[in-house]
C-alpha cells in the first residue's frame, strides 16, 4: 500500500474575529504539512446561516496572510477539491445523505421543537438515541407512506444519524493514544436540516474530508467528544481505508491556568486574543489585536507554538523553518497550556533585538511622524540600534528615546536637585568651548579630548556627565553620553547646551 500524502485542513467559521487558540491550532497544522511536504487546506464552515459575520472571512484570511501561514488551497487560493466554502456544496451532501438512508444508517425525524422540549421536560437526561427514538415521530416509526406525505406537505424534517447502541468506537489519537468510547453514550445526532438544506458540521466535514483527502484532522480537544461520531460515519460510508489520523490539541487556558481562555481575560488583563483587531459589525466594539498591539508576526508565532508543545529541548527563539524542522506532534502535551502573556512580551523583545535596524527603524518612522518628527531615516537607524535592547515594542521607543529628536524644554526637577551643582553653569560653559574646538565629532574621538579634559582640569568625572546628560536630554536618562553628542551633531549638542545654562543658571 503506497503512503498517502500528508493532507491538513483548517476550517473556521465566518462568524467574528479569529480566536488566538484558532490561530495555534493551524500553526499545528501548517508546520506538520510543512514538515511531511503535505498540503494545507483552508475551507470555510459556513453551514449555520444565522451565525454568518460579515467580514469574518476576510478578517481570517487578512490574519493568517499578517502571521506568514500560508495555504495551499482553498477559499481565494483555488485548487482541485472546490468549492471550498461549505453553503456552495449542498448538492454533493445531499447526494451523500441519501446514501445513508438508502443504506438504513439514518433516518428522517420530523419532531419539533415544541415535542423535542416536551419529550426533554418528561425523560430527565433525555437524549435521541436507540432507547428513545421509537417514541418518536420519525421513518422508523412512521409509514413510507406517512414518511413521503408529511414531506410533500412541506413539513421540516431533520436527518438523523442511526447510532447502534452498546459498541465499543476506538479513537487512535497521536497526541493521547487510544481512547476507547461506548456508543451508548452517544445521541443520534442530526446530520442535515431540511429547513435550509444544509447539513450540520458533523456529515459536511466528514464528507468534505473524505472528498478533499484529508490525511490528518488536527483540531482542539474541544471536537474530541465528536471524534467516535466522526469514526462510525466514516464506517456507515465503507471509508475505513481512508479515516484520517486524529490529534486533538490541548486547550489555551487562562494566565492563571483554571478554565479556557476567553477575550475577558484578555480585557481584564490588558492583551489580545485576536490576531488582528476586530470591529464587531453587529456591537460596534473594537478588540485588541496582536498586530495593532505591536507585536511582530515571528514573534506571535514562536510563542503559539511552544504553548502545548515542545521541541524536545531547551530551546526557545525559533524561527519558522526551525520549528517546522522541530515539530513533532508526540511533543504536544495532553493537558491545557497556561496562556502566559508576559513570555508573548518576552518573545517580542527578543524578536526586536534579533530584527536589523534598518527594520525597526522602518516601523518607528510613522510613530515619528505620529509626533511630528521628519528626521534623516540614517539618524533613526543610529537611535533604534542604540535603544531597542531598553523596549518590548516598537512604540515604546519613543517615550525611551524622544530627546534625540526634539530638544528639551523643561528640565527635571529631581535631576537638577541632584545632579546640577554651583558650578555646574561654569564647568558647561568650558565644555562648550571643547566641544567647538573638536573638527572630528566622532563618538571615540570626543570622549578621550573630553576626558583629557576633564583630567587636566582636575574636575569630578561624574558631576561633569552628569551635568552634561541634563544638558542634552533634560533628565537622568539615556545610553552612553558621546552616542547622544554623536548623534545629535555638534551644532545641536551646543545649542541645548546653552539653552540649559540659561534656564539653570
Amino acid at each position: 500500500m503506497t503512503e498517502r500524502r500528508v493532507r491538513v485542513r483548517f476550517a473556521p467559521s465566518p462568524t467574528g474575529a479569529l480566536h488566538i487558540g484558532g490561530v495555534r491550532t493551524a500553526l499545528y497544522n501548517y508546520l506538520f504539512a510543512r514538515q511531511h511536504g503535505g498540503d494545507m487546506i483552508f475551507r470555510i464552515e459556513d453551514t449555520d446561516s444565522n451565525r454568518f459575520v460579515p467580514g469574518a472571512e476576510e478578517y481570517i484570511l487578512e490574519s493568517f496572510k499578517w502571521l506568514g501561514i500560508p495555504f495551499d488551497e482553498g477559499v481565494s487560493f483555488g485548487g482541485e477539491h472546490g468549492p471550498y466554502r461549505q453553503s456552495e456544496r449542498r448538492e454533493i451532501y445531499k447526494k451523500y445523505v441519501k446514501v445513508l438512508l438508502d443504506a438504513g444508517k439514518a433516518y428522517i425525524a420530523f419532531d419539533t421543537p415544541e415535542e423535542l422540549d416536551a419529550k426533554r421536560a418528561g425523560i430527565a437526561n433525555f437524549q435521541y438515541d436507540a432507547s428513545t427514538r421509537m417514541q418518536m415521530r420519525n421513518s422508523l416509526t412512521l409509514s413510507k407512506e406517512e414518511v413521503d406525505a408529511l414531506i410533500a406537505e412541506g413539513k421540516q424534517y431533520v436527518v438523523r444519524f442511526k447510532i447502534e447502541p452498546n459498541e465499543d468506537v476506538h479513537v487512535n489519537d497521536l497526541i493521547r493514544g487510544e481512547v476507547i468510547i461506548n456508543s451508548s453514550i452517544l445521541d443520534d445526532k442530526v446530520l442535515y436540516k431540511s429547513a435550509d438544506e444544509l447539513p450540520t458540521y458533523h456529515l459536511a466535514n466528514i464528507v468534505d474530508d473524505h472528498l478533499m483527502e484529508v490525511s490528518h484532522v488536527i483540531r482542539g480537544e474541544e471536537w474530541l467528544p465528536s471524534a467516535p461520531l466522526h469514526v462510525l460515519l466514516y464506517r456507515a460510508f465503507g471509508w475505513e481505508d481512508t479515516m484520517p489520523a486524529f490529534a486533538h490539541l490541548p486547550l489555551l487556558l487562562k494566565p492563571e491556568g483554571n478554565g479556557k481562555l476567553s477575550k475577558r481575560d484578555g480585557d481584564r488583563l490588558g492583551f489580545p486574543v485576536f490576531p488582528l483587531e476586530w470591529h464587531d459589525p453587529k456591537t460596534g466594539e473594537i478588540s485588541s489585536g496582536y498586530r495593532e498591539a505591536g507585536y511582530l508576526p515571528e514573534a506571535v508565532i514562536n510563542f503559539l507554538a511552544l504553548l502545548g508543545w515542545n521541541p524536545g529541548n531547551d530551546q526557545e527563539i525559533m524561527s519558522m523553518d526551525e520549528l517546522i524542522k522541530l515539530f513533532d506532534l508526540s511533543h504536544c502535551s495532553k493537558s491545557g497550556a497556561k496562556f502566559d502573556f508576559k513570555k508573548g512580551i518576552w518573545f517580542n523583545h527578543e524578536y526586536i533585538l534579533l530584527k536589523p535596524d534598518e527594520e525597526i527603524a522602518e516601523l518607528f518612522v510613522p510613530i515619528l511622524k505620529e509626533h511630528g518628527v521628519e528626521a534623516p531615516f540614517e539618524k533613526v537607524v543610529a537611535v533604534v540600534g542604540m535603544m531597542k535592547n531598553r523596549v518590548s515594542f516598537v512604540r515604546e521607543l519613543w517615550e525611551a528615546c524622544s530627546f534625540f529628536f526634539v530638544a528639551p524644554t523643561e528640565y527635571d526637577e529631581k535631576t537638577v536637585k541632584k545632579r546640577w551643582k554651583e558650578d555646574s553653569a561654569q564647568c558647561m560653559t568650558e565644555l562648550m568651548d571643547v566641544l567647538a574646538g573638536i573638527e572630528d565629532f566622532g563618538i571615540e574621538n570626543q570622549e578621550k579630548i573630553v576626558m583629557d579634559w576633564i583630567a587636566e582640569k582636575e574636575y569630578h568625572t561624574g558631576n561633569i556627565m552628569n551635568a552634561f546628560r541634563l544638558t542634552l536630554v533634560g533628565e537622568g536618562k539615556g545610553p552612553h553620553m558621546f552616542d547622544i553628542s554623536w548623534v545629535l551633531g555638534k551644532e545641536e549638542t551646543l545649542a541645548r547646551m546653552k539653552r540649559a545654562i540659561e534656564v539653570l543658571k
